[in-house]
């Protein structure tokens, strides 16, 4: 009988296995965003600068492909960002975040709490890109560690399927923004697991010592996108920008850009709210109340 009954466990487990395990792992959403870039296509989205749920929730209706929520220079606590991403990833746009700064830390909890995907600022050199891949990849790929509940429920699925599925869904972006990593380029952007490579356009003026601005004719600016574009495209990499409006977004997609982000919900409130002072002869600030 004992022999029997175990022998009945050993059948119930194989079958679990074989049967049942691929159904749940067959229920986890896909990024369609990490997806997009794969195919060659372009994905738009937008920042979220304002540390507010309602504000995600309103934008999500919008029609982004992806909206990245600001942690980097912006007062947003983690537990405002996790409601934020929640409210994204249940209404179709990609939740994504840009951390403060690379860290272990900081990857793990944002990952955890249910981004689909993380931007990474100022990765400049290889080891600081195989550090992010590491910290965002679960093993063999990485060495990112076990535990949360958000990440699965953001994705609609079970932990363990999360665990296993993880590792293809998950966007890894790191910015380049100085410098060092146009000089860098083919190191940073060969290395494994990387998804994007991303401009942030004021900051990379400012490492060359320009006023910090997304446009100009610079010659060391141009020729910095064009090696960046060129060095991407070498190593199977999507390339993106940050920009102002829809009219430098079109500019960048037929440049070879495909990671598009245009401003963020608060300057685009602002560029309509400032346009409609200005209209009314109201207007108290003669530039933009703020950079983007």
């Amino acid at each position: 009988m004992a022999r029997q009954l175990r022998s009945g466990r050993e059948v119930f487990w194989t079958l679990k296995r074989r049967h049942i395990c691929p159904i749940i792992q067959a229920l986890m959403k896909r990024n369609h965003v990490r997806a997009k870039l794969k195919r060659g296509e372009t994905s738009v989205g937008t920042w979220l600068t304002l540390p507010d749920p309602i504000a995600a929730r309103l934008m999500a209706r919008v029609g982004f492909d992806w909206l990245t929520v600001e942690l980097e220079h912006t007062p947003t606590s983690l537990e405002t960002a996790a409601h934020s991403l929640a409210i994204i990833g249940a209404s179709g746009p990609a939740p994504l975040i840009r951390i403060p700064v690379n860290s272990v830390e900081n990857i793990k909890r944002v990952l955890d709490i249910g981004a689909w995907g993380i931007v990474v600022p100022m990765v400049n050199s290889r080891a600081e890109a195989e550090a992010v891949v590491a910290a965002a990849r679960y093993a063999p790929q990485g060495t990112r560690t076990i535990g949360g509940q958000l990440h699965a429920a953001n994705f609609e699925t079970d932990p363990a399927t999360y665990y296993a599925k993880a590792n293809d869904e998950i966007l890894v972006v790191l910015m380049v923004e100085h410098v060092q990593a146009i000089e860098n380029a083919d190191a940073i952007f060969s290395v494994p697991g990387v998804d994007v490579v991303f401009v942030g356009p004021n900051d990379l003026h400012n490492s060359m010592g320009k006023p910090p601005c997304f446009e100009s004719d610079d010659p060391q600016f141009v020729r910095a996108l064009d090696h960046v574009l060129k060095t991407a495209h070498k190593h199977g990499v999507a390339s993106g920008i940050h920009v102002v409006d829809a009219e430098a977004a079109q500019r960048r997609i037929a440049q070879g850009f495909q990671f598009i982000a245009v401003a963020s919900e608060a300057g685009m409130m602002l560029s309509k709210a400032q346009e409609t002072a200005k209209i009314l002869g109201i207007s108290a600030t003669k530039g933009p109340v703020a950079k983007y």
